[in-house]
């Protein structure tokens, strides 16, 4: 049984100074976060933690009357806090988001109390964390504290993703639709960018797939393979078709075969749908699905990324606009690992040749203050709507003409001048 309460009641279990953990995905469970920042006229020193989420507003309790009730420290910068620590009153902590358990664990970042939005417990009394297991297993295990909203609208899944309601210490009924996430449908120069990654895919591989209108472009485009796996970080809508129609079937993958694999989920109410009580899905804790030596366990994993610009020897930014932190390293360095090391594996870096504004993204040098997310010495294949370049064993010289060979053609005189300056007779021998 569960004994519900006010949220207003259950939020003066936080107390002045503790630490706080906030799910995320598309589960946070705001009408929590509302009551908890509703009283932030009497907390103090409250340290907020929070990771990849997607919220409806900016988060409640980033309020300047509250500068000094709530401390936030985001573990990936999400849209609800993203202002508020570019105006620098919260602080973007880096780490890779395989690590984030551990250091939960460790107590490195002790955890007081678990803000979670979960399912109606089932027969056994086991509630689920629905769309986002990531960082919720870690910190429901190690909160002195678990509070919950319990709600109808978030799926059952299985895993990792459950607790029994007895280890909950308080629970609260809401009734809040999770936020729906748009399927971004690729444009053409997405397309053009899928299609490339897609005939480097061979039957029998394994996926990790982002979010957006390239990842759906590659996904779209794989209609025609045989026996490809999934063990990701994120599962979007773009997976299910593939997951229906059979050419998903996870039967050559070594890591549960016969199980699609991920850690979080967003998108649409069908997605959610599609989740709740499937036993085919499985999500796990993040430290486990992003462990770059279970994944390398896999066949021919294919690490799909994306970022926001890549200089001309394949140093690789995908958190940072300059010394703007807009998002954070999540997985990207995870499976980028983790599929390198992989038999047959193989590893990719997609984005749109140019800014919505037409900047380059592929630059003589990273602008100043951006951050390093995969080093050159990891990045494999990078690609635009112009090509693939393929960087592994290629001298820095080679590296940039590959790139610049993908570049928008108006940002290619530039980059040749400044690989002329920079890479001198090596790399004028190249034309």
């Amino acid at each position: 049984m569960i004994n519900y309460t006010t949220a207003a009641e259950a939020a003066k279990l936080i107390k002045s100074n503790d630490s706080v953990y906030i799910q995320g995905s598309v589960s946070i469970p705001e009408v929590l976060v509302k009551a908890m920042a509703d009283r932030g006229h009497e907390l103090r020193g409250v340290k907020v933690y929070s990771a990849f989420a997607i919220g409806r507003e900016e988060a409640p309790y980033c309020k300047p009357e509250y500068k000094d009730s709530f401390l936030v420290y985001s573990l990936f910068v999400s849209n609800s806090v993203r202002n508020w620590i570019a105006q620098g009153y919260g602080q973007a902590i880096p780490a890779f988001l395989g690590e984030i358990p551990g250091l939960f664990r460790k107590g490195i970042i002790p955890i007081d109390v678990a803000l979670l939005n979960c399912s109606r417990p089932n027969a056994d009394g086991y509630c689920s964390f629905g769309t986002s297991a990531d960082l919720a297993v870690s910190a429901a295990e190690c909160a002195k504290v678990v509070i919950a909203q319990i709600n109808p609208h978030v799926p059952f899944s299985y895993g990792d993703a459950l607790i029994h309601v007895s280890k909950l210490t308080a629970a609260v009924e809401v009734d809040e639709p999770l936020v729906e996430l748009p399927t971004a449908q690729p444009n053409e120069i997405d397309r053009k960018i899928g299609g490339y990654i897609a005939e480097l895919i061979p039957d029998g591989a394994t996926l990790q797939i982002g979010v957006g209108g390239i990842p759906n472009a590659v996904l779209a485009a794989l209609g025609d393979h045989k026996h490809l796996g999934l063990h990701t970080e994120a599962l979007t809508d773009g997976v299910v078709p593939l997951i229906r129609s059979g050419v998903i079937d996870n039967s050559q993958k070594k890591v549960l075969p016969g199980k699609n694999l991920a850690s979080l989920a967003l998108g649409s109410k069908r997605l959610y749908e599609y989740m709740d009580y499937n036993e085919d899905l499985i999500m796990k804790d993040v430290a486990w699905t992003n462990d770059p030596f279970r994944i390398r366990e896999n066949p021919k994993v294919m690490a799909i990324n994306s970022a926001l610009e890549v200089d001309l020897t394949g140093q690789i930014c995908a958190d940072s606009i300059g010394t703007m932190i807009y998002s954070s390293v999540g997985g990207q360095h995870d499976f980028m690992y983790g599929g390198a090391l992989s038999e047959g594996g193989k590893t990719f870096i997609a984005l749109p040749s140019t800014t919505s504004k037409g900047h380059s993204k592929i630059k003589a040098l990273l602008t100043p203050g951006a951050g390093v997310v995969t080093t050159r010495f990891q990045t494999q294949y990078v690609v635009t709507e112009y090509g693939a370049a393929y960087l592994l064993g290629k001298g820095l010289a080679e590296r940039a003409r590959a790139l610049i060979d993908i570049a928008h053609p108006s940002a290619r005189e530039e980059l040749e001048k400044a690989a002329c300056e920079r890479f001198g007779y090596s790399f004028l021998r190249l034309k």
